[in-house]
C-alpha cells in the first residue's frame, strides 16, 4: 500500500518530483547516472520499493533508462530560457548568452586561447617537481611577476620590476585590494564610454562614482570636456585604454597623449590604464600606449591573463610603482593563494615565446574574421546600420541608421534564437540605445549567414511596425 507523506502527498510522487529536479539540473545534452535505489532510499528516508516505483514511472514516461547491473541513467535536456521582461537588459543578455539553444552574436567566442598549451606545461612541471609548493608570495609567483614586468618594460627610463607587479584571482579581487590599499574607496572615476559592461558593473558594485566621457567617432576624446570635468568634479582616477577603445574598436589617438598626460599631471589624478584588449590591435606595429607619457608614480595598469591564456588562467594583474608598501600590506592581509604550478606554467609560456606566437596568430585570425564580417554587414545590412572597420578586437560597433527601440529588436531576436549585445549595456546612463555590438557568431560561416538574415529581417520588421 502506498502511504501519503505528512503533507498528504504519496511518497512515490515526492520521490518522482525529486528525481525530475535532479534531471533538470543536469548539463544540457549530458548523460548521467542517477542515484541507486539504496542511496535514494537512505537520502529521502523512504522504502526501496517506493524509490523503485518512482523510477518505473519515470522509465515509462521516457525520462530515465534502466541499464542492467548499472542502474538508472538520464539525459539532461536543453535548459529552459526565460526572459526578465526587459527589467534588466544586461541580465537578459547574460542569461540567454549562456543558453545552448541560442546563437550568440558576440566577439568573445572569436578569441582562441592557450589553455591546451598551459595544461601541457603544467603537467610537465608536475612531473619534474611533484612536491614543489615552496613559499607562496602574497603578490603572486615571482617567476610570473618577473615575466610580466619584462613584458611591459620599454627602455631604461620606462621599466618595471617584479616588485611592481601584483597578481590576484580575478579582476574584482584586484580592484577591491587596490582601492583599499591606495585609499580610493568611494572615489570618483572618469571612464571612457562605451565601456565594457563587465568593467562598468564591477566598478559600480565596488562603490565608485562613475562619470562617463564619450569617445569620438575616430577614438578621440573631447579634451575641453575632460578638462572641465577635472576642474568641476572630485576626480581621483581616469580610466583610459592602453591603445584600443573596447567595444568601440577605435584607437586613442597618439596626438592626444601629451595633452591628456598634462591634464592628469596638473590635477594630480591617477591614470588607470585598461590593457585588457591592448594586445588585439590589428596593426603590425601598434602605436605607443598612453602610459609612456605619464608620470609613472601616478600610473596603474591592469589586465587579465584570461584575455590571452584562457579561462584556465583567470588571474588579473596590476602594475604600480607608487604605494608599494600599502599594496603589499593589503595583499598580505587578504591572504590570497593562487595555484603555484599554474602561475609557473603561465610564466613558462611567456619565457618560451608561446604567448607572442599565439598573439600573432590570434590577431591575424581576428583581422580575417572581422574583415569578412565587415564586408558581409556592408552587403546585407549596410542600408540599416552605420559602422566602420575597427582597428582591433573581435567585433564591430554599429549604429542603427533610423530611430528604433533596440530593446524590442533585442527581444524579437531572442524569440528567433539569436542573441546580440545591445549598445545600451555598455553605459550606466542608458546611452547607445541606437547601437549594437556584433561579433562572429559561435560556429562556422553558415551561422554567420543565418545570423545576418535573422538580424536583417528583425530590423526590417521593427522599422515597418514603427518600434
Amino acid at each position: 500500500m502506498k502511504r501519503p507523506t505528512k503533507n498528504g502527498e504519496f511518497a512515490y510522487r515526492a520521490v518522482y518530483r525529486y528525481l525530475l529536479e535532479l534531471i533538470a539540473q543536469m548539463a544540457p545534452g549530458s548523460y548521467n547516472k542517477l542515484p541507486s535505489l539504496r542511496d535514494l532510499s537512505r537520502r529521502l528516508n523512504v522504502s526501496i520499493s517506493t524509490v523503485q516505483y518512482a523510477y518505473s514511472l519515470l522509465e515509462h514516461d521516457g525520462r530515465v533508462q534502466s541499464v542492467p547491473k548499472s542502474g538508472y541513467f538520464a539525459r539532461g535536456g536543453e535548459s529552459a530560457v526565460s526572459a526578465f521582461d526587459g527589467e534588466d537588459l544586461l541580465l537578459d543578455f547574460r542569461q540567454h548568452a549562456g543558453s545552448s539553444q541560442m546563437l550568440v552574436w558576440s566577439g568573445e567566442q572569436s578569441l582562441p586561447s592557450l589553455e591546451s598549451d598551459l595544461l601541457g606545461v603544467e603537467r610537465q612541471l608536475l612531473r619534474q617537481y611533484p612536491r614543489a609548493a615552496g613559499f607562496l608570495h602574497p603578490c603572486g609567483d615571482l617567476e610570473l611577476r618577473t615575466a610580466l614586468a619584462a613584458r611591459y618594460t620599454r627602455s631604461v627610463q620606462q621599466y618595471w620590476s617584479a616588485e611592481d607587479v601584483y597578481l590576484t584571482a580575478d579582476l574584482r579581487s584586484l580592484f577591491e585590494t587596490m582601492l583599499i590599499a591606495l585609499q580610493l574607496q568611494g572615489s570618483t572615476i572618469l571612464v571612457t564610454s562605451p565601456c565594457s559592461w563587465y568593467v562598468l558593473r564591477m566598478l559600480q558594485s565596488l562603490g565608485l562614482r562613475i562619470i562617463e566621457i564619450p569617445v569620438g567617432i575616430e577614438g578621440a576624446l573631447d579634451l575641453d570636456h575632460l578638462a572641465q570635468l577635472l576642474v568641476c568634479e572630485p576626480v581621483r582616477m581616469v580610466m583610459l585604454p592602453s591603445r584600443l577603445h573596447s567595444p568601440h574598436g577605435s584607437l586613442l589617438p597618439s596626438s592626444q597623449h601629451q595633452a591628456i598626460a598634462g591634464l592628469l599631471a596638473r590635477h594630480d589624478v591617477w591614470l588607470l590604464e585598461n590593457d585588457l584588449d591592448g594586445e588585439y590591435c590589428f596593426a603590425a606595429c601598434p602605436q605607443p600606449s598612453l602610459r609612456e607619457q605619464v608620470d609613472p608614480q601616478r600610473l596603474l595598469v591592469f589586465s587579465s591573463l584570461e584575455r590571452t591564456v584562457g579561462a584556465e588562467a583567470p588571474f588579473a594583474y596590476l602594475l604600480a610603482r607608487q604605494g608599494q608598501q600599502a599594496l603589499q600590506r593589503q595583499f598580505l592581509a587578504r591572504g590570497m593563494r593562487l595555484p603555484p604550478l599554474r602561475q609557473q606554467a603561465v610564466a613558462r609560456l611567456y619565457a618560451k615565446g608561446r604567448v607572442d606566437l599565439y598573439l600573432e596568430q590570434a590577431r591575424l585570425r581576428l583581422r580575417e574574421r572581422v574583415t569578412h564580417l565587415y564586408r558581409q554587414l556592408q552587403v546585407q545590412l549596410g542600408a540599416h546600420l552605420h559602422f566602420q572597420m575597427p582597428a582591433g578586437g573581435a567585433a564591430i560597433w554599429a549604429q542603427v541608421r533610423e530611430p528604433l527601440d533596440t530593446r524590442l529588436v533585442f527581444q524579437r531576436l531572442l524569440r528567433l534564437g539569436l542573441v546580440i549585445e545591445p549598445g545600451e549595456v555598455f553605459s550606466l546612463r542608458g546611452d547607445y540605445q541606437q547601437y549594437v555590438h556584433l561579433g562572429w557568431p559561435a560556429g562556422g560561416p553558415g551561422d554567420l549567414q543565418s545570423a545576418l538574415s535573422v538580424l536583417s529581417e528583425a530590423l526590417q520588421g521593427a522599422l515597418k511596425s514603427g518600434t
